[in-house]
């Protein structure tokens, strides 16, 4: 489930197809690591119950089905049928979701800002385990991870019609493949791709 910290986007665009967030509370709901490992499991295993969900994320039952209840209350999970009590399975409700982190009130930005700075440091975490742990892939696997830094000069404009290109090259090519494990071809993995874009200086004119 992309959780994606961006500004709007054209109503026809890949992102349009996301749910965005934009109050305070359910940003707060979102802001806690279990609740964060439960909707990145789900989204790479599928419909899984709290006993699964806690061995994959080592968490306890108890625990899980708390935090699933309360993604469930704010219409991030639900329940795929089948089973009762913890043994029930969950299931994403959504694909995505995105949000922006400029808000009008303090309060709004705040939540925003606690939420994408969680979301920031898992993702580098998995970027971390990944340089450490490579050496136990296949080297087909190291050969194709990539690590790129790019400096352009660019106006906002560009900007925002670059990454909205990017999103609309990679997300139409590979959907079918997140929700339909038939469409993923052998030997597939999943693989993050982060798009960090930010001015490397504080105002127009080039000085920091």
């Amino acid at each position: 489930m992309p959780l994606d910290e961006t500004t709007p986007t054209s109503p026809e665009s890949e992102q349009s197809r996301l749910r965005e967030v934009s109050d305070a509370r359910t940003m707060r709901a979102l802001a806690h690591p279990v609740r964060l490992a439960l909707i990145e499991t789900l989204n790479l295993a599928g419909p899984l119950t709290a006993t699964q969900a806690g061995e994959r994320i080592g968490e306890s039952p108890t625990t899980c089905s708390f935090h699933l209840r309360q993604l469930a209350k704010y219409g991030f999970v639900e329940e795929a049928g089948g089973g009762s009590g913890r043994s029930r399975p969950w299931r994403l409700s959504t694909r995505g979701m995105r949000f922006s982190t400029e808000h009008g009130d303090p309060e709004t930005n705040l939540a925003a800002s606690t939420l994408a700075g969680m979301l920031r440091d898992r993702q580098l975490d998995r970027f971390r385990s990944w340089v450490e742990s490579r050496g136990s892939f296949p080297q087909a696997w190291r050969d194709v991870a990539e690590q790129s830094e790019f400096v352009i000069w660019m106006t906002t404009d560009e900007l925002k019609e670059l990454n909205e290109e990017l999103i609309e090259l990679l997300v139409p090519r590979f959907r079918d493949r997140q929700t339909d494990p038939a469409a993923r071809p052998d030997g597939a993995l999943p693989v993050e791709l982060l798009i960090l874009s930010y001015p490397l200086t504080t105002s127009p004119g080039g000085q920091s």
